[in-house]
């Protein structure tokens, strides 16, 4: 079998968030197979964090204005869903805002933990104009893959508003093909792959991420997992996977499904991120409700821990 031997090079660019990269000589045609996949990899596939919900005190929905603030709720919430936070957190994490007009509240301003870094800490949130006004946030962060809207979200916590989460780093993916040559054999490919990411991850890193995520699942064609290895898999893709479940659709008892919603859980990515132990603790749900919920992930593909 004939190794593939290629050389990858850098090209210097006028930003750190934007990548150029050449991979030279390819033969004819795989190009084109590695670009493709590598673009639509990095356009879903590797992780990042985003806002998906935010409590503003006094605020019962998005739809209302803040005496002494330019925006409106509306107007907030679609900057928050600007932040680009850096965060390879499981659980949710707060960020924290309190502030006191006149002035421009910026992205900067939020207290966060020592996890959770901001990466465009310039976007502007909103413009008090009156000195008295006070502008209180508290924002949940958390990590995923892709994208998520609002809806998969739905919280029965007054005042908590979900947002639509766009968890992927990578903000535009472009590959061009060129024809290049060794020696006097001319049908070779140059393939130059463009990675402009959000500052939360570097293009290199990014590059790197998707390329290994493409050799991990080639790995498995060629060792197949069986399904009874399926449940040794990273709890993170567990979560991934299950995120677009709701509690609503495993089909569970009113009473179950209920208690699960009154104590917090709105997906099944909720349920795996909590020990079988804890999960016997919740109110109104004992060692028998446990084990029909176990019952409906199963039947799902999902295992708790």
């Amino acid at each position: 079998m004939v190794q593939p031997q290629f050389t990858i090079s850098t090209e210097k660019t006028d930003s750190p968030n934007f990548g150029r990269f050449v991979i030279e000589p390819l033969p004819q045609g795989y190009g084109t197979t590695l670009g493709n996949a590598l673009r639509r990899v990095l356009y879903t596939s590797i992780p990042g964090a985003a806002i998906t919900s935010v409590y503003i005190p006094g605020v019962n929905h998005q739809f209302t204005t803040i005496d002494g603030a330019r925006e409106d709720v509306v107007q907030m919430v679609l900057a928050l869903k600007q932040l680009r936070p850096a965060y390879a957190g499981d659980k949710p994490a707060k960020i924290t805002l309190s502030v006191k007009g006149p002035g421009v509240i910026t992205a900067g301003q939020f207290e966060t933990p020592p996890d959770v870094k901001i990466s465009n800490p310039e976007l502007v949130i909103a413009n008090l104009t009156d000195k008295n006004t006070k502008l209180e946030m508290e924002a949940t962060v958390e990590s995923g893959f892709g994208y998520s809207p609002a809806e998969e979200r739905k919280s029965s916590t007054l005042g908590v508003i979900p947002t639509d989460a766009s968890f992927t780093p990578v903000i535009r993916v472009n590959y061009e093909i060129q024809d290049t040559r060794v020696g006097r054999v001319t049908n070779f490919d140059k393939l130059i792959m463009e990675i402009l990411t959000d500052g939360t991850i570097t293009p290199q890193s990014a590059l790197t991420s998707a390329s290994q995520t493409l050799v991990d699942y080639f790995s498995a064609v060629v060792t197949p997992q069986s399904p009874s290895n399926a449940a040794g898999l990273p709890s993170a893709f567990h979560q991934a996977a299950g995120s677009n479940i709701a509690i609503e659709e495993l089909d569970l008892p009113t009473r179950i499904a209920n208690a699960l919603q009154k104590a917090g859980f709105e997906s099944v990515a909720d349920l795996l991120s909590v020990p079988r132990t804890d999960l016997a603790k919740v109110k109104n749900l004992g060692g028998k409700s446990v084990k029909i919920i176990e019952a409906a992930l199963s039947e799902r593909g999902f295992e708790l821990s």
